[in-house]
């Protein structure tokens, strides 16, 4: 019996329903195509093509990836509660393809974008922008991909990790080089978007360019769903989001019920079983016995949910609060990383983009940025986790170190911008700000990119280790949206602070346009770089705060249980 059990995964089944067996798995992932082909470019086409302003421009690329990573929390829902997550990732890539269509389709038709700028003799350049028809059928396009997003990228890393078993020695040391290797070759197919993709979509065209993401998501597609029988696929635990609500709605009723550890309940299998602690004792009460929670079904009484949880359950939400500083001190990370595909590409479009004869497309700046992740993921990969492993005896740095690590980078990253951008002012006041293109070398640019790209690869390996491995097993999904909603959140913010700044700035010497000004040779986006810079900063002292908090938790909870935390039991 024993040596049948190290072939099956306890909770993991194959297609057919049955035990899924080892022998027969390997890591498969579904090839996705990232969105980045798309939002990296979209400024200068909304900018150039549709003729709106800069700073609307920046917010509707901001909107387009802040509502991707929030479509997440639905597909994560959906995932847990009704599809699981095979079915949402194939769903959701249908949806995506059928997006990008759609976007490839309004590219190539001329009614739906403006007439080209006319020039006449009392304006050198009158542009018409685009109308509410033609906005609309783009938003139609640009929120069907941010949907199929959503739910691809709530359910593919939790997918892959479904394909491990923790229980495995061999395979959990394979998990550790897990999360790694699946931003790189994320950061392959987005170096391979920046590049190729875009010099297509500027020198040949946008619909073949948005076409070619269509094909190539049909392709993945189909590779996807091959693998079917070779899958493993975890048993759904049900709605996380309803258990989380029943814990605080059953506590909220019990708040005047006197606390006994003697009346606590607990119905989870002896294995599954999480321990109790004394932290967030205000949820405990849900799990304590009292008159009316049980309810008659036939001869047996059953525990009504809303009214009484488990002692396990409890803790399961106890991990899930206490993601949430972690969580909450991550998001500004995403609104400097929002910069790099909104300002600095239209930095980029201002300045000397030749290399001889050939004109480097402004989105495929942003390839420096690309290249960055995949040289600061292959030299940790490759060279400084093994010397870390033989030094410390852990494979890397921990999940919590790597994330500090990225908010330091991000810092670095818009100090290294607005001294760019300072150099690239005083460039246009030298020459003329009506200048279209500067004599400044768009190579100027190369250490903002280097350095919030370098960021990028610590902190979403981090995050992406954290949210996973720290959830408790029926929530990964969820917590995965979770992570992804820090994305979506540090977009939104992006947008809330260009528009605040946008407002409050203009009418001062920038020629009444503020520090962002439509034509930013006349504003300050310096100024703006340094407010990201500070309130990063600020956040970093505050994220340092709540690590060494969680961190000390962890000690606690892992000295209670004599070395076996709560994380390990789930």
């Amino acid at each position: 019996m024993e040596g049948k059990m190290t072939w099956t995964v306890a909770d993991a089944v194959d297609y057919k329903g049955f035990p899924a067996d080892k022998g027969k798995t390997g890591i498969e992932l579904c090839e996705r195509l990232s969105t980045m082909g798309i939002a990296v470019n979209l400024v200068t086409y909304l900018i150039g093509t549709m003729h709106l302003p800069s700073s609307t421009s920046a917010n509707i690329v901001t909107d387009f990836m802040g509502t991707s990573f929030l479509l997440c929390l639905l597909g994560g829902f959906l995932a847990d509660s009704f599809l699981g997550r095979f079915k949402t990732i194939a769903i959701s890539a249908i949806v995506q393809a059928l997006g990008t269509a759609m976007l490839a389709t309004t590219t190539k038709l001329p009614q739906f974008r403006p007439p080209p700028c006319k020039s006449t003799a009392t304006h050198p350049t009158l542009c018409e922008q685009a109308t509410e028809f033609q906005m609309g059928i783009l938003y139609l396009a640009l929120y069907l991909i941010a949907l199929g997003t959503g739910g691809l990228k709530s359910s593919v890393s939790g997918f892959g990790t479904d394909q491990f078993d923790e229980k495995d020695e061999k395979e959990k040391t394979q998990m550790a080089y897990f999360f790694n290797r699946f931003v790189f070759f994320i950061s392959i197919g987005t170096l391979t978007a920046v590049t190729v993709l875009v010099y297509i979509q500027d020198e040949v065209g946008r619909s073949l360019g948005y076409g070619i993401c269509s094909v190539a998501m049909g392709i993945a597609i189909v590779v996807f769903l091959s693998g079917i029988k070779k899958f493993r696929y975890k048993k759904s635990l049900g709605s996380p989001i309803v258990q989380i609500f029943q814990v605080f709605v059953a506590a909220v009723r019990k708040r005047r019920v006197e606390f006994s550890a003697n009346l606590m309940y607990e119905d989870s299998p002896e294995g599954s079983r999480i321990q109790h602690t004394n932290q967030f004792r205000c949820l405990d009460k849900a799990a304590i016995v009292a008159e009316g929670d049980f309810e008659k079904f036939g001869a047996s009484s059953v525990a009504n949910p809303w009214k009484l949880c488990s002692v396990t359950r409890v803790e399961e939400v106890k991990m899930m609060v206490r993601l949430l500083p972690i969580w909450a001190t991550t998001i500004i990370f995403w609104t400097t990383y929002a910069q790099m595909i909104t300002f600095s590409v239209e930095q980029a479009t201002t300045m000397d983009r030749s290399i001889g004869s050939f004109q480097i497309p402004a989105g495929s700046l942003t390839v420096f940025f690309v290249a960055a992740i995949l040289i600061t993921l292959g030299i940790y990969d490759r060279l400084f986790m093994p010397l870390w492993k033989k030094w410390k005896g852990t494979p890397g740095l921990s999940d919590l170190q790597r994330m500090a690590l990225g908010l330091v980078l991000s810092v670095l990253g818009m100090a290294a911008a607005a001294l760019t951008e300072k150099t690239r002012l005083s460039v246009a006041k030298s020459v003329g700000q009506n200048t279209s293109t500067l004599p400044i070398s768009v190579f100027y640019l190369i250490p903002q990119f280097f350095f919030v790209g370098s960021g990028e690869a610590f902190i979403y390996t981090g995050q992406l280790d954290f949210f996973l491995t720290k959830s408790p097993k029926g929530m990964k999904t969820m917590s995965t949206g979770l992570f992804l909603s820090t994305l979506s959140l540090g977009f939104f913010i992006s947008s809330f602070l260009v528009s605040v700044v946008k407002t409050v700035t203009a009418g001062g010497r920038s020629g009444g346009q503020g520090w962002l000004a439509d034509n930013i040779n006349y504003g300050r986006l310096d100024y703006f770089y340094w407010l990201l810079a500070s309130l990063s900063v600020v956040n970093l002292v505050v994220y340092l705060v709540c690590a060494v908090w969680y961190k000390s938790q962890d000690n606690v909870k892992a000295a209670n249980h004599n070395g076996n935390s709560a994380e390990e039991k789930c």
